[in-house]
């Protein structure tokens, strides 16, 4: 394809110099505002979905369909996440992690590969010598088809009082069967159905025991044969909806995009026989980072059930991920029937188990998945903050039980077992609701919009400056040093004293200062303190023109200090200052006295 040609300059020096910038033509059919050139990338190597694998649906019914229910959660960290691990589970750890699966409600849960360690096989042994799984917990047990690997796993699972699932998988992708297995579709079709006899033979009469069949691979399989080859094993396996059997179709290497899965999902759903004796299962991998995606319209497109691994280890770029395909149903008022109220202890118990951290922006569970910096995220979650407070108040009802509207947080952190104080942070892409929402939830300092404005600028000064994150400590001694006078700020005159009594009716306030070592006493009849100060500090020299007082408090219940924060004119423009005090009054007259050293400072200057 002929390209459009584009007047090119000097180059400015590449400080990547090893990289190979796209260089190729802008493709002669891209708008102006496109000017994206072909790269020197091997694409070319590469073949469409459609080139690998016939597509069986034009006709879909998924995509008007709703996700209402939560499938069956079947986690596999214990199988398919531990033989991806560097270091695979010790005893502990495995033990660890099934307690925590089932704590949180898990009652379907692939527990290990019996026949291809002895640390599995152990493992499945402690089951069934221990009362270890609670008897509403179903065993699932993996093994390949082998009779000699179906006889060690059938070994395994012997005296297992639980629901029992043997769970067979052959690979049935044509370069499967032409690379790895040397097989034709007929060959392999009887190499799987001999594995689907062995298990019949050795497990068939256990009455806690069902069968779970994978053609891994599912996803680059001919629709047609992996029809044929599922079709196969429900009839040898007698599936019923007395005795279903499990038909599970991996997306092992995913390949396309997910509405591709949950076309193939959807076609079997609709084609396979005995489908009231076939529980349909799932298990994406994330390959294309759309595992989560995958399973959602397989579930969509008729899928019942659904393997994956908490927070989404496994081969590669792992499984799909279980708690946030959860938490996404929650997010949409669906009940997950999973309890994840105390994330971050199953986040913290996952990292021990597995030896591999979670991502501070992995969804729902990451450190800073709840947390803002950008200063118009930050204003819109103060204010549904404390929307929320008001409705809840208005109402009648608790906070927690009210619907959840907050801006840019899709779920309630506190439903996650999360405190609200790292929910906004302040750093230099911050405005001035951070600053606010932390000196509020943090000291219960209520700031007026203006004074909310001047001080983000002192705020977006020292992160500038700093490059560092600003915590509430650092914020609160910032609000001092510019508002509170500070501890160095110099200090032109000093209240040395006040009393405010009555004479004929009228209240009297007498205001004594201190200024360059010498005090005045001044009584003021009428007025009251404030105003009596500002006269006195006039007499002196010192005009404060008090243009507006706002009154807050620092701290939370009887023992906080009263702050009064003044807004005055400066012969600079329009300034802030603020007081602190056991009282009110006190407070106040700080608040004018931090002013006018403010005041007579510019005018020495």
């Amino acid at each position: 394809m002929t390209g459009i040609a584009v007047p090119t300059t000097p180059a400015a020096p590449n400080p990547f110099g090893r990289f190979d910038s796209p260089a190729g033509p802008v493709p002669a059919d891209a708008p102006h505002w496109n000017r994206q050139r072909r790269s020197q990338m091997p694409s070319h190597r590469y073949r469409a979905v459609t080139e690998r694998v016939e597509l069986p649906l034009v006709d879909r019914a998924w995509p008007a369909r709703q996700l209402t229910a939560a499938p069956l959660w079947v986690p596999v960290d214990l199988r398919d996440g531990n033989q991806a691990l560097a270091e695979p589970m010790d005893p502990e750890r495995k033990r660890r992690f099934f307690e925590l699966m089932v704590a949180m409600g898990y009652t379907e849960i692939e527990v290990g590969y019996p026949s291809a360690s002895q640390t599995d096989y152990d493992f499945v042994r402690l089951i069934a010598e221990t009362e270890l799984a609670p008897e509403h917990v179903t065993i699932v047990v993996f093994t390949p088809a082998r009779r000699e690997l179906i006889e060690r796993t059938v070994e395994s699972i012997r005296g297992i009082r639980n629901p029992v699932v043997i769970h067979l998988y052959t690979a049935t992708a044509p370069i499967w069967r032409e690379f790895v297995l040397g097989r034709d579709r007929a060959q392999l079709l009887e190499l799987i159905l001999g594995g689907g006899r062995d298990v019949l033979e050795l497990a068939g009469a256990l009455p806690n025991v069902r069968f779970e069949f994978s053609p891994e691979v599912f996803n680059l399989t001919e629709p047609d044969y992996a029809l044929e080859v599922c079709d196969a094993m429900t009839r040898l396996w007698d599936a019923s909806p007395e005795r279903p059997v499990i038909l599970n179709l991996p997306a092992t290497v995913e390949i396309a995009t997910p509405n591709v899965y949950a076309d193939q999902i959807e076609y079997m759903h609709r084609n396979l026989a005995r489908r009231d004796g076939v529980i349909l299962s799932v298990h994406p991998h994330n390959d294309r980072g759309t595992g989560v995606a995958c399973a959602e319209l397989a579930v969509l497109a008729g899928a019942q059930r659904v393997e994956g691994c908490l927070f989404g280890n496994g081969e590669r770029t792992g499984n799909v991920d279980l708690v946030t395909l959860a938490l996404n149903l929650h997010a949409q008022g669906v009940d997950p029937m999973i309890d994840f109220s105390e994330l971050d202890e199953i986040r913290r118990t996952v990292e021990y188990c597995n030896r591999i951290e979670v991502h501070p922006r992995h969804p729902y569970a990451g450190d800073l998945v709840h947390t803002a910096f950008s200063g118009t995220h930050q204003d819109a979650i103060r204010k549904g903050f404390a929307e929320h407070r008001a409705r809840a108040e208005a109402e009648g009802r608790p906070e927690r039980e009210i619907p959840w509207r907050v801006p840019y947080l899709p779920v309630d952190p506190a439903d996650l077992g999360r405190s609200y104080d790292a929910v906004i942070r302040v750093n230099s892409q911050s405005g001035k609701g951070g600053a606010t929402y932390v000196l509020e939830r943090e000291f219960g300092l209520e700031l007026p919009r203006r004074l909310q404005i001047d001080f983000a600028r002192h705020v977006q000064r020292l992160a500038d400056e700093s490059g560092d994150e600003l915590d509430a400590t650092r914020l609160w001694a910032l609000f001092e040093e510019v508002y509170l006078g500070g501890a160095d700020a110099p200090m032109a005159v000093e209240l040395g004293g006040y009393e405010i009594g009555e004479a004929d009716g009228r209240t009297q306030t007498r205001i004594v200062l201190d200024r360059d070592g010498e005090r005045t006493e001044r009584v003021s009849d009428g007025d009251g303190p404030v105003e009596a100060l500002v006269a006195a500090l006039a007499e002196l020299g010192i005009e404060v023109e008090v243009l507006g007082l706002h009154q807050t408090s620092l701290g939370h219940g009887q023992d906080s200090d009263a702050l009064t924060l003044l807004e005055f004119r400066h012969p600079a423009g329009v300034r802030w200052a603020a007081g602190r005090g056991a009282s009110v009054l006190g407070a106040s007259l700080g608040a004018v006295l931090v002013a006018a050293n403010a005041v007579a400072a510019a005018s020495d200057g």
